[in-house]
């Protein structure tokens, strides 16, 4: 019984807010800059290169942890409800009244990292190089969940992971949809390189 304690700490794990704790340090709240999300662009946007890589570390590394960890204690079903629940901590964060502070991509590779490694590497790559070629975030995590997506069914992995990798597309395009209307509006901000 105690190893479902592990889907709690989960959750607490993705809601530490990395981006909201590296502004503090350069006196900038992200939370009302920017996008206004606690999540690694809006911090490579305003804290800049080092403190938003750090940002993406530790918003990857939470998504690890949180997998690990209930892969370990309760088997594969276990760490896809972790990952899930590391998520929506990011994205619906307790220690900010619940309100949307983010969209859940970084924390959602890290645990694909756990669950598919080639596959999440494939996913990043698409992700990256989306980026690269039209500048916008939004389009590469877009594009990124839908190619791990398309790969968890191709590939024929275990159910529990291929029905996670699903539940965490939906999540993230339902995330994005905001972003949308500001892509087909021609008013979403690109990367600066």
């Amino acid at each position: 019984m105690w190893n479902y304690g592990a889907l709690i700490l989960a959750y607490l794990l993705g809601a530490i807010p990395f981006a909201y704790l590296a502004g503090r340090r350069k006196q900038v709240d992200v939370r009302t800059q920017g996008s206004g999300n606690i999540g690694a662009t809006n911090a490579f946007r305003l804290l800049g290169v080092k403190y938003g890589a750090l940002v993406l570390l530790g918003d990857i590394l939470k998504g690890v942890i949180a997998a690990v960890l209930c892969l370990t204690l309760l088997g594969p079903w276990g760490a896809v409800g972790g990952g899930m629940l590391a998520m929506l901590g990011h994205s619906r964060n307790p220690f900010f009244a619940f309100q949307p502070t983010g969209k859940g991509v970084a924390t959602a590779a890290g645990v694909v990292l756990v669950i598919i490694p080639i596959i999440a590497i494939i996913a990043i790559a698409v992700f990256a190089l989306t980026i690269l070629i039209t500048r916008y975030v939004s389009l590469g995590s877009t594009i990124g969940v839908l190619t791990a997506s398309a790969l968890t069914i191709y590939c024929s992995v275990p159910l529990p992971y291929e029905l996670g990798v699903l539940a965490a597309t939906v999540f993230i395009i339902f995330r994005h949809r905001a972003n949308y209307q500001r892509l087909l509006r021609g008013t979403e901000p690109k990367v600066h390189f």
